[in-house]
């Protein structure tokens, strides 16, 4: 095949990036925006040595699977992926793509248990950080283009909640009025880089957070009453301190402007305390779930000690206190490691405690104490866990191993080690905590 190319192409799966794939000439091409079953005819934009890519001319056949696209945003902004199939569709590729990476790469050959979608796909995400940008004089208040950081403009977004978007016009109408200037990432100048916006699902409170390159906000008093004003359960207005030349969304300071410095959920019948930098899963309903097969998983009789790695606000660790002897968690956060612990004392849970390290650094202490946990849960960034924490987890020598991932093929991967040092994946199941987007949660049992 040629760059610039036309072609036609049946689709018969899709990659774990949600593009389409097809074979032509016996080489794979990615489409994105197909679905298996698809015929269309294709425009090939690149030509490596094994594969290709190419976009969209014309749809010449439909799938079964196909809907139409209800957001004017999908194919421009780099969010949703899925959002023309049918979402049983969806779930059926997210389940399939799990079982193939552990499969391909975990070498694993085990059936996952059914996934669990989600009973609404839409309206779900309780966190939203949108870049802003200014660009031949136009105000963009979105997200980033696919692979790129392009800011497409789109302040209603079918996956946010409705007080996001009040809070967007809120700021629009600020920026405006008293001439914000914008992060430029080329040069670094710029004050005001993301608008970063939390909801409380159960409760309803609404966290407004400007991230800014410098130490204030002019006229931040004013943005204060403007958001007071128009958003429904606004309970924090914060500042984020982000003066580091990064594409990392957030820095390590933060101000509060108005309010508590944070907002509260209810998440497995327990009060959660949400600051700015504490993690917390955005589906709600979804992460109920999850943290249901987790304690399905630990299947516990109330006598065991739990070691909770990457602990964030501690929300998981606290779903199982109360089935538990002990849980100790450990976070690098320690903004979130403050949450979990007055989390734990606002619901009156005593068998927790938590401490500020990395999985790594927490795991070896606990081992030089002498305490060995009768499980431990994992719940690492999308990178995975490093070798030496899981030799660290081996040498520790729990009874079982709960592994909640955001990246079937680091899941996988980490299998694969484990299993070579004597772990048995004893079940695993998909959980879709991010419908529409190509992400999927797992949470997978191990045994030693």
């Amino acid at each position: 095949m040629d760059k610039n190319e036309i072609i036609n192409l049946s689709i018969t799966s899709l990659s774990s990036d949600g593009s389409g794939v097809g074979r032509h000439s016996g080489m794979a091409v990615f489409v994105p925006y197909t679905a298996p079953g698809d015929e269309v005819c294709i425009k090939i934009v690149k030509v490596r040595k094994n594969c290709a890519f190419g976009r969209v001319e014309k749809i010449l056949t439909p799938s079964p699977d196909r809907i139409a696209p209800d957001c004017p945003a999908f194919g421009k902004c780099g969010g949703c992926v899925y959002r023309h199939l049918s979402y049983g569709a969806e779930l059926r590729t997210k389940e399939q793509m799990v079982a193939d990476a552990m499969r391909r790469i975990g070498k694993i050959d085990l059936a996952p248990e059914p996934i669990l979608g989600a009973a609404q796909p839409d309206g779900y995400r309780n966190k939203a950080q949108y870049p802003v940008s200014q660009s031949d004089g136009n105000l963009l208040i979105g997200f980033y283009a696919p692979r790129s950081h392009r800011v497409i403009d789109c302040r209603t977004c079918r996956l946010q909640p409705r007080e996001f978007e009040t809070a967007l016009a809120v700021f629009d109408s600020y920026i405006r009025t008293y001439n914000i200037s914008c992060y430029d990432e080329q040069t670094g100048r710029g004050l005001l880089r993301h608008i970063y916006l939390r909801r409380a699902e159960a409760t309803g409170e609404v966290m407004a957070c400007a991230v800014i390159n410098g130490q204030s906000l002019p006229h931040s008093p004013a943005l204060v009453e403007l958001l007071r004003q128009a958003v429904p359960g606004l309970k924090s207005v914060c500042l984020n301190i982000n003066r580091e030349r990064t594409n990392v969304i957030l820095g390590n300071a933060c101000k509060t402007l108005w309010g508590d410095g944070y907002i509260t959920d209810v998440l497995c019948g327990n009060r959660i305390r949400i600051s700015p930098l504490s993690f917390y899963q955005v589906n709600r309903t979804q992460a109920e779930r999850l943290y249901g097969k987790v304690l399905d998983y630990l299947s516990p009789h109330g006598t065991e000690t739990v070691l909770d790695l990457y602990c964030g606000a501690g929300t998981i660790g606290l779903s199982l206190a109360r089935h538990v002897r002990q849980v100790i968690g450990a976070e690098i956060v320690e903004q979130a490691v403050s949450d979990a612990r007055v989390n734990a004392q606002i619901n009156g849970i005593t068998n927790a405690r938590f401490f500020c390290a990395d999985a790594g650094e927490a795991a070896s202490r606990l081992k030089q104490e002498g305490i060995r946990p009768d499980a431990i849960i994992v719940d690492p960034p999308r990178k995975g866990c490093s070798e030496e924490l899981l030799r660290v987890i081996t040498s520790m020598s729990p009874d079982k191993l709960i592994y909640v991932s955001c990246d079937p093929a680091t899941l996988a991967r980490d299998c694969a080690r484990l299993t070579a040092d004597g772990w048995r994946v004893n079940a695993y199941t998909p959980v879709d905590l991010f419908p529409r987007t190509a992400h999927c949660e797992t949470v997978a049992e191990l045994f030693l």
